[in-house]
């Protein structure tokens, strides 16, 4: 939105042709989402309590978990503001990756507050049915690749790249929907099932969010792609905008979630993130670094499958509790250490996926 009138100032003005950088308004993105948290944060906070938008806690969690009911929830609602407000500022209204990744993250939000409502509505943890709350992901997630399928103009943008090796790509065809059907969904309920701690789910996804945006930039620039050997896909550098915009209002609810929480993301924040970041993955091409950076977002996933396989097939349990921050809880570890050493593993697991940029 001021991009166009920026540029339209900028033709008398010399000052606003600053705007037209990327860079720049990835830092005006940032600082748009952040400040915006932090002034309608405890707005929003106050609203929850007195509307009773309180946590209900789940009788088979940690019983360190029972105090935190009534923590206002759904605060996932400052997150989607914050990001929608700020894309719409600075990233360029004309781009479709823009609007395609952006409305993808909108429909999952929705998806999580009627989830985050049946929840406070019926007073239970449960919410929408799993089945249910998986079609409507499901169909949202095919829209969003089948939008993607549609409109690509290059070979490259339904290519899988594989990290470490300069000449491998697999042309995907039909098979891209697929793909990126699984990563989107994916990544929304693996975020979702890491959001069990105060603070345990935003700052991996800001993280991640900053990793995929540096993949966005080096895609979208022609020459930077072409040194480092990666896919050249023009107009996949406005989604640093969005990936910024990610990071300022994941920063700015971070302020808020904190141990102790005074309010959690609830489902749609959660839901939001994960589809977001599986997004931004496909749009840039870099569906496997994706699993890399979000390498916690696995584990925490992989640990619910085993454990829940283990307990059908064999009778037995593998972990203490899962997901797996529930089993280092079980293990005497206080949430603030769970919850700062797994923020350390993921900044290593997106430093890693960094690195592969120049390991090929």
């Amino acid at each position: 939105m001021l991009k166009s009138l920026f540029e339209q100032l900028a033709l008398d003005y010399s000052f606003f042709n600053v705007f037209r950088y990327l860079t720049f308004r990835a830092i005006c993105g940032v600082l748009t989402a952040l400040i915006f948290s932090f002034i309608a944060g405890p707005v929003l906070i106050r609203r929850l309590e007195r509307i009773g938008a309180g946590q209900p806690i789940r009788d088979d969690g940690p019983q360190t978990h029972l105090d935190k009911a009534g923590t206002p929830t759904m605060g996932g609602v400052l997150i989607l503001a914050a990001v929608t407000l700020s894309t719409l500022l600075w990233a360029d209204l004309g781009n479709r990756f823009v609007w395609i990744t952006l409305l993808t993250c909108i429909a999952f939000g929705v998806i999580g507050w009627v989830d985050d409502y049946e929840k406070l509505a019926r007073k239970n943890s449960r919410g929408i049915g799993s089945r249910q709350k998986f079609f409507w992901q499901s169909l949202a997630a095919f829209i969003a690749a089948l939008a993607l399928y549609l409109t690509a103009e290059s070979p490259a943008e339904t290519t899988l790249i594989v990290p470490l090796f300069k000449d491998v790509a697999l042309d995907l065809g039909f098979g891209f929907v697929v793909l990126a059907w699984f990563v989107i969904t994916g990544s929304s309920n693996a975020v979702n099932l890491t959001d069990g701690l105060d603070g345990l789910a935003i700052l991996p996804s800001v993280l991640v969010a900053g990793g995929l945006g540096v993949f966005a930039y080096l895609t979208g620039h022609a020459l930077f792609s072409g040194y480092l050997g990666i896919p050249f896909i023009p107009g996949v550098g406005e989604i640093l905008v969005f990936c910024a915009a990610l990071v300022g209002a994941g920063l700015g609810f971070l302020w808020f979630n904190t141990y102790p929480a005074q309010v959690f993301m609830g489902d749609i924040g959660a839901l939001a993130l994960g589809a977001a970041l599986g997004t931004v993955a496909v749009v840039v091409r870099q569906e496997i670094v994706l699993a890399i950076m979000g390498g916690l977002f696995v584990m925490e996933t992989v640990s619910v499958v085993l454990q829940v396989a283990s307990f059908r097939l064999l009778g037995r349990r593998i972990f203490r509790m899962a997901p797996l921050h529930h089993h280092f809880e079980q293990k005497g570890w206080k949430e603030p250490q769970v919850t700062v050493r797994f923020w350390i593993i993921s900044l290593i697991l997106v430093l890693v996926g960094l690195a592969t940029l120049k390991i090929r």
